[in-house]
């Protein structure tokens, strides 16, 4: 089943002259338990995609469906509920609440939707996160590998139908990184998790199953699953 399907996507800034076209008609589809790679060079458009598909912007035209719902359908108040409930963000940035600990950090999005902790669920991601032993730390006791680490724990303890990652490993050195994606595809797998990426690092992408190109605002590589 695809969880994510994207129809003819468009995005254009500014008017006239000026007018950026960065999507240009994107059509990708990617099934349940996809780890799927969104690769292109500055300013290619993957950036835009991205925000598309986690409902965080607005296509000029085209269509996004995440777990059969087509977000342009939803009002602003229902999109919200659907992305705090359907998907899970990692940034580059670990957005985590300083003053909180761990765990507070990784419960935090389903306390605020006033939905009911699966302790066990979150006990067995934060074993494969290597976390169990630092659950009442606070992040600024971690290393950047361990923030996002939680970060992942964090955007996981949803249960999302689409894990949507930007740069995850941006600010990790190379080690570091191989480490946390390779965990984050390892709780993919655990999990049935669909996980769509975005990365400038070639090296990074081949850690995924398949890997998409955006090149000036189009796809040139790898739509089809």
């Amino acid at each position: 089943m695809n969880i994510l399907e994207t129809r003819g996507l468009t995005k254009l800034y500014g008017s006239g002259e000026t007018q950026v076209r960065a999507l240009d008609g994107i059509d990708l589809t990617v099934e349940r338990g996809e780890f799927v790679a969104v690769v292109g060079s500055s300013g290619s458009g993957k950036s835009t995609f991205l925000n598309m598909v986690g409902g965080l912007d607005v296509p000029t035209s085209g269509e996004v469906i995440v777990d059969q719902k087509r977000l342009q359908d939803l009002t602003d108040d229902e999109l919200t509920v659907f992305r705090r409930r359907k998907i899970g963000f990692v940034f580059q940035q670990y957005n985590l609440i300083p003053m909180l600990t761990v765990w507070e950090n990784i419960i935090l999005p389903l306390k605020m939707d006033g939905r009911r902790v699966d302790e066990a669920y979150l006990r067995e991601i934060t074993g494969i996160l290597g976390l169990e032993e630092r659950l009442d730390r606070i992040p600024g006791q971690l290393s950047g590998g361990q923030q996002q680490r939680v970060a992942i724990a964090r955007a996981l303890a949803i249960k999302p139908a689409l894990l949507l990652a930007d740069e995850p490993t941006g600010n990790l050195d190379s080690r570091t990184s191989q480490d946390v994606l390779g965990l984050l595809k390892i709780t993919g797998r655990k999990f049935d998790q669909t996980v769509v990426m975005i990365t400038h690092n070639e090296e990074i992408a081949q850690l995924a199953d398949r890997i998409v190109r955006i090149e000036d605002g189009r796809l040139v590589k790898g739509g089809e699953s």
